[in-house]
């Protein structure tokens, strides 16, 4: 029964990269961990393949409508995919299997990913819930006065490339507000590159554990991937109905609530 329910959350993954261009791996962390029972160390990476690749068809669709700005996906996404790859390959091996954090108290390496992971989900949905306030007009004024910000693109592009290497986050929730607020772009153009800016640094976060070795179950990857892939041509068919900039809120308070599930959870192991 837990399968059915996580077979069909793998369809709701790619549903929503299709429609907002992001929330991908917010779910697919928890999915993996909570309904088919892997540890978060696996998870993380699992979730990298599932969100890069998903990520990844998605972007040649709006490749093929133009809807990508290559000037971004160089400012900001290349910073990104370096701190990804610093991270997967150096940082997170380096933490402990067990940190102590004060006196006598201490996380395991797999609950305080979780934890990271779920007050990250805490930002994302703050993030979701709140509207951007800038419309497609205006931001095509903005882009023609202004000159482009390139440091604030890199920065933003470093911490998104080390959150998404530290948690297996695609980091599409950070990626667009960025790609709005400071790059100027066009919601549709912002979802294109953020998929692609995702499918990019998941692609290199993956391809760096798989150097490091360890078992992949590739069977149940694929299906999930998969079914996933089938979800983000669904997403991106809704879209024709469905207004992504409508839906983002009421997916971010869905992301609020598995956050803070996540959150009472480990705590709740802690006492």
């Amino acid at each position: 029964m837990m399968e059915m329910i996580g077979y069909t959350a793998a369809i709701l993954i790619g549903i929503s990269l299709g429609l907002i261009g992001g929330g991908g791996s917010a779910l697919a962390v928890p999915v993996l961990v909570y309904l088919f029972h892997i540890v978060p160390t696996r998870a993380v990476p699992d979730s990298l393949f599932i969100v890069g690749v998903s990520s990844f068809v998605g972007a040649l669709t709006y490749l093929s409508k133009k809807l990508i700005c290559f000037q971004s996906i160089l400012t900001f996404g290349i910073p990104s995919l370096l701190a990804v790859y610093f991270t997967r390959t150096w940082l997170s091996p380096a933490i402990p299997t067990t940190l102590h954090l004060f006196g006598s108290f201490s996380l395991s390496k797999d609950v305080f990913l979780l934890v990271v992971f779920a007050i990250l989900m805490l930002a994302a949905s703050i993030s979701m819930i709140r509207p951007l306030q800038l419309n497609d007009e205006e931001q095509a004024r903005r882009r023609a006065t202004d000159a482009y910000p390139s440091l604030q693109m890199v920065l933003a592009g470093i911490c998104v490339g080390f959150l998404a290497g530290l948690v297996g986050a695609g980091g599409g929730f950070l990626i667009i507000p960025a790609l709005v607020v400071l790059a100027r772009l066009p919601m549709k153009e912002a979802i294109g590159s953020s998929l692609l800016i995702i499918s990019i640094n998941s692609g290199v976060g993956f391809f760096g554990d798989l150097q490091k070795g360890g078992t992949i179950d590739w069977p149940f990857l694929l299906l999930f991937t998969s079914l996933s892939v089938s979800g983000i041509f669904g997403g991106m068919y809704l879209s024709r109905f469905i207004s992504g900039a409508s839906l983002k809120p009421a997916f971010g308070w869905f992301i609020l609530l598995i956050g803070g599930f996540i959150i009472s959870q480990q705590v709740a192991k802690l006492f």
